[in-house]
């Protein structure tokens, strides 16, 4: 059902994925990737996310499978708009919990997480069993607060230097043309990378959200 992540957020899906186990749960998430960002509208994103949670269904209730059949075939001969999309994830995270994992919203353009947030919003508002988790770079944080004001949680993690430090030493050992870096070089990289890398900032959405602030 998960389509990628980064590693992040693959210890947040692995996590929900072994305390929802045997339970009528469904844990979805979504990856945003800068190179793709044109394509990867709200649209596609929700779309993909409806396609996981029904395949992971196995066998859809009556009553789900009736409705969206009903709504397929209002937009028979047409592709699903956004609104279509929300109203079949209504329906069907009404039915069950919900953790929908979106890594790297960041990545997505401001436009379309304008579009997004009230997506969510309107979610969430049918939907008071739903969990979202979010993650990006730190200044996401303060955009997702206000669109999604509501219990909000945030904490900022990053790698822990000693690690990066450990993992670059390895990979530099498996380098083949060793010869090509002497003692100067590897103590610049060693110094210089782990102060590169930034924190990231993880968001959980934890209850009904209310409306976005205007102004």
């Amino acid at each position: 059902m998960v389509l990628t992540w980064c590693d992040d957020s693959s210890l947040v899906v692995d996590k929900l994925v072994d305390r929802t186990k045997g339970q009528n749960a469904a844990v979805i998430c979504f990856y945003f990737d800068f190179a793709s960002r044109k394509e990867q509208t709200a649209t596609s994103m929700l779309g993909s996310l409806l396609k996981q949670v029904i395949s992971g269904m196995g066998r859809v209730p009556e009553n789900i499978s009736r409705a969206l059949q009903e709504k397929q075939k209002a937009v028979s001969g047409r592709k699903p708009q956004l609104g279509d999309i929300v109203e079949m994830l209504q329906l069907i995270t009404s039915s069950q919990p919900t953790f929908i994992v979106i890594d790297a919203l960041d990545e997505c353009t401001a436009v379309q997480r304008v579009r997004l947030f009230d997506s969510l919003k309107e979610i969430l508002e049918k939907s008071p069993n739903a969990r979202i988790f979010v993650t990006g770079r730190p200044h996401i944080c303060a955009e997702i607060e206000r669109c999604l004001a509501g219990r909000v949680v945030s904490v900022s993690v990053g790698p822990a230097k000693d690690d990066i430090i450990r993992f670059l030493r390895a990979r530099l050992k498996e380098d083949e043309t060793p010869d090509a870096i002497d003692e100067t070089l590897e103590a610049d990289i060693l110094e210089k990378i782990p102060r590169s890398i930034p924190e990231m900032c993880v968001v959980a959405i934890v209850s009904r959200i209310q409306s976005c602030p205007t102004g």
